[in-house]
């Protein structure tokens, strides 16, 4: 049987034993990680479509000869500026110079001639029917004068527009066939355009009229706005793209070749609003998916995989694998897994 004192030494120490527990229990016990939540929600925000493609004068007009001959002279350089009317390159004329030289004289030896048989038709000399003839032969000798001088006029180029010359696709002492392009004028009245090729699911998103902004590598920090003017009515046959035209406001700076990329606003498929989201609340992105964890009602997360869209300024495009309403973890993804509890945070309306 205890004494008094020893009892209570007993009794003293199951009590500290039992004090001394109780926290070991509670740290065996991990507070839930706290993350900061975001509530989606469908944007009636225009899906953009991205392209690339190279400048150019919206107008390039390639000029040739009207007759075939030797070059003679090309007056200008690639990147020349020039002037309506001015003479870009001249044949050499003297095989021309020739000919019509000699139609010319065919030409005053057939109205003599007509004269004379006009004289002798009225004299009885000679029949209608041989006068005809030689009125023929006059018509004749008059329309090879017309020919050659015509040739003589045209042995050279000139320019039907003020512009730029973008090309030089021959030299003196080259022949020159009909038609062959000698130079290529760009006509600096007609703008300078973005010609860019996009896929046929973005080409059928686009219309003329809407706005786009365009920049380009050689001009760092500049955005200009632009106007999408002409969408191609067929896909090229090798690529299946379609080429699309985006009118640039003037600068200076422009060239034609500079290679640039737009950022179109297009109407969404079918007319849906977009679900887009924070790229923090992505993990394990791959191709065009990725996973998120959703909040559920008794505050556990789970992992769900998402198909992604087009990384737009607000975020990421979610084109399923998400309702409006629920709630993603946008912070700590690192210290979650699939069905742990969390303590949300700073949710996002």
């Amino acid at each position: 049987m205890l004494h008094r004192p020893a009892l209570l030494l007993v009794l003293l120490a199951a009590s500290l034993a039992a004090c001394s527990s109780e926290p070991a229990q509670d740290q065996g016990r991990e507070a839930p990680p706290r993350v900061s939540v975001a509530k989606v929600g469908q944007q009636a925000l225009p899906p953009l479509i991205e392209a690339a493609g190279t400048a150019a004068l919206r107008k390039e007009i390639p000029l040739g000869f009207t007759s075939p001959g030797r070059i003679a002279r090309i007056l200008v350089q690639e990147g020349d500026f020039v002037r309506r009317g001015q003479v870009l390159a001249v044949l050499d004329t003297t095989t021309v110079g020739a000919a019509f030289a000699g139609a010319s004289a065919e030409q005053v030896r057939a109205r003599s001639e007509l004269e004379r048989y006009r004289t002798l038709h009225a004299q009885g000399w000679v029949t209608k029917g041989r006068l005809e003839a030689v009125e023929a032969a006059a018509r004749s000798a008059d329309a090879n004068v017309a020919q050659r001088r015509f040739t003589l006029e045209t042995a050279q180029v000139v320019a039907p527009a003020s512009g730029i010359i973008l090309a030089r696709g021959a030299e003196p002492g080259q022949n020159a066939d009909v038609g062959t392009p000698v130079v290529t004028l760009g006509d600096s009245s007609s703008g300078y355009v973005l010609r860019a090729l996009l896929a046929d699911r973005d080409a059928v998103r686009l219309r003329a009229g809407v706005g786009a902004e365009v920049s380009f590598e050689a001009l760092p920090g500049t955005v200009l706005a632009g106007r999408v003017i002409e969408i191609g009515g067929r896909s090229d046959r090798a690529s299946g793209a379609f080429m699309a035209e985006i009118a640039l406001p003037p600068d200076p700076r422009l060239r034609s070749g500079l290679v640039g990329r737009a950022r179109i606003a297009a109407m969404p498929a079918g007319g849906s609003s977009l679900i887009v989201i924070p790229p923090t609340a992505l993990f394990a992105v791959r191709a065009e998916e990725g996973f998120v964890y959703v909040v559920g009602r008794d505050r556990k997360v789970r992992a769900r995989k998402v198909a992604l869209g087009r990384l737009r300024p607000e975020g990421s495009e979610v084109m399923g694998g998400l309702q409006s309403g629920e709630l993603i973890v946008t912070s700590n993804l690192d210290r979650l897994r699939d069905g742990i509890s969390v303590d949300p945070v700073s949710a996002e309306p």
